[in-house]
């Protein structure tokens, strides 16, 4: 597994908002998402954003936020059928992963094993699961992880 820094620019993102216990529901926020982004001939040359907005070690699961996102330009001109936000710009220590369960596991492993072995620390910002056109197609992401140095 690969991990390599980067700065995220700040984004402008459109979202749709699940909230209750992380799972199943998560996809289906994904899903309403990407069904918008096509109707918007957005989704090919997109940027798509996962993120939970709470720890659920700490949050009671029917609080849990869990935001869909696509990155949008500056100047695109949003509706009312989608909500709207930015995402702050950092720095991001990202993993490349098959989406399955055990090597979303094995990274965030790896990822720990990193962060121990270097100068960084978790920032205090959400995580951010990171889809392309192409990663989603082909079954990967990118888990981002907020640090500071």
């Amino acid at each position: 597994m690969t991990i390599n820094i980067e700065i995220f620019p700040k984004y402008r993102i459109a979202y749709v908002r699940q909230v209750g216990p992380y799972g199943s529901a998560n996809m289906q926020a994904m899903e309403r998402l990407k069904k918008w982004a096509v109707k918007k001939n957005l989704l090919k040359s997109a940027i798509i954003l996962g993120i939970p907005q709470d720890n659920p070690e700490t949050t009671p699961p029917e609080s849990c936020r869990y935001d869909a996102c696509i990155v949008i330009s500056k100047n695109y001109q949003i509706d009312d059928s989608i909500e709207e936000n930015e995402l702050a710009e950092g720095k991001y220590v990202i993993c490349k992963v098959k989406h399955t369960p055990e090597d979303v596991q094995r990274a965030w492993t790896h990822i720990g094993t990193f962060l121990e072995n270097t100068q960084y620390q978790i920032d205090n910002k959400p995580v951010v699961e990171r889809y392309s056109f192409e990663m989603i197609n082909n079954g990967y992401c990118e888990l981002c992880v907020p640090i500071i140095s």
